[in-house]
């Protein structure tokens, strides 16, 4: 006898109502980005020496950056060490960055002597600011020199050069009358490029003293102020640009305090400073490498060459030590001779 029918077995079906093909796709694991890695002790000295660099020392923003690139870079070579901390850190370890930094063995670009001696500078402070605040028992980098580059003698373009440029920049143009005024601002106070574009107009008086020509007040490295003067040519340049172009370029801003605009009103940049002076030297046909600090060059070549004191140029220069500025004497000494040579009747035999 057959027993009682049995229930029909139910398939779960889908919300469509038909019954799954096959087992469900498994949910996708999401890749996971690990975490980044906590800041080692080595990197904590970093950052307190780049913060006392910048706070007690006052080092230009400029500067300061390069320090900090070249400080990471130095903290990736102790951490391939296996250096975690300061005091882990020999002497055997900043020569071997040394070396890293002229043949790129680190990972990182191979470095030119300049750029490899400012790195062992940044170095050497580091280790010194450890070993001084008590991070270290010692300073491995003491006895570590950086690389000495050859000694180049700046290049200093003549007077009919700097003529030619400044005579072919700038038109009656607001903007013209800036490169003019800037050029001319350049040539007659030997300030760094930096320094030039990073004035206000509060920094300059153009009311000629009763003694002698106007003052410029400067911000150099370090922020350290100087006074300089600045000769009629650069003063009538700079008195036509305030006049005539700066409030035209300065009503397209929003009231930057700023001496030298660029076309929106804002403070203008290294980059278009450079540029104003690149297109003056092609019109005035100067095929020579001409930058702002060819300027700065001559300002203080020609102010040798008509015979001021090599003290009073550094001081106009913002040099701390009259050793760089002496530099500027080997290229007078060179005219010297040359003038010597041609003109003396006993020079050449």
């Amino acid at each position: 006898m057959a027993g009682p029918p049995q229930p029909a077995l139910m398939v779960p079906t889908s919300s469509a109502g038909l019954a799954p093909a096959g087992p469900a796709p498994a949910t996708p694991v999401q890749d996971s980005v690990p975490p980044p890695a906590p800041p080692t002790a080595v990197d904590r000295g970093i950052t307190d020496y780049l913060q006392h660099m910048g706070v007690e020392r006052g080092l230009a923003a400029n500067t300061l950056a390069a320090y900090r690139r070249d400080l990471a870079r130095y903290s990736r070579y102790l951490s391939a060490a296996g250096c975690r901390r300061p005091e882990e850190v020999t002497r055997r370890h900043v020569t071997g960055f040394v070396q890293a930094l002229s043949d790129g063995s680190d990972g990182g670009t191979a470095l030119g002597v300049r750029s490899a001696a400012r790195t062992v500078v940044a170095v050497r402070g580091l280790h010194k600011f450890w070993a001084l605040e008590g991070h270290t028992p010692s300073d491995p980098a003491s006895e570590v020199h950086p690389p000495m580059p050859g000694k180049r003698l700046p290049k200093a373009i003549s007077v009919d050069e700097v003529t030619r440029i400044l005579e072919a920049a700038g038109t009656d143009t607001a903007t013209g009358l800036r490169d003019r005024a800037l050029l001319e601002f350049l040539y007659s106070t030997g300030a760094r490029i930096s320094e030039a574009v990073g004035l206000d107009v509060d920094d300059i008086s153009l009311a000629e003293a009763e003694s002698g020509p106007a003052i410029v007040r400067l911000f150099g490295k370090g922020s350290k102020e100087r006074l300089v003067p600045l000769g009629s040519y650069g003063a009538r340049a700079l008195d036509a640009y305030l006049v005539r172009g700066r409030p035209l370029l300065a009503a397209k801003g929003k009231g930057t305090p700023a001496l030298f605009l660029n076309a929106r009103g804002g403070r203008i940049s290294r980059q278009s400073a450079w540029t104003i002076l690149k297109a003056a030297a092609e019109k005035a046909n100067i095929t020579k490498d001409v930058s702002p600090h060819t300027l700065r060059h001559s300002f203080a070549t020609h102010l040798l060459e008509g015979g001021a004191d090599v003290r009073v140029v550094q001081e106009l220069l913002g040099h701390a030590s009259v050793t760089t500025t002496q530099v500027y004497t080997l290229v007078t000494a060179d005219t010297l001779r040359e003038i010597y040579a041609a003109a003396h009747p006993r020079a050449l035999g």
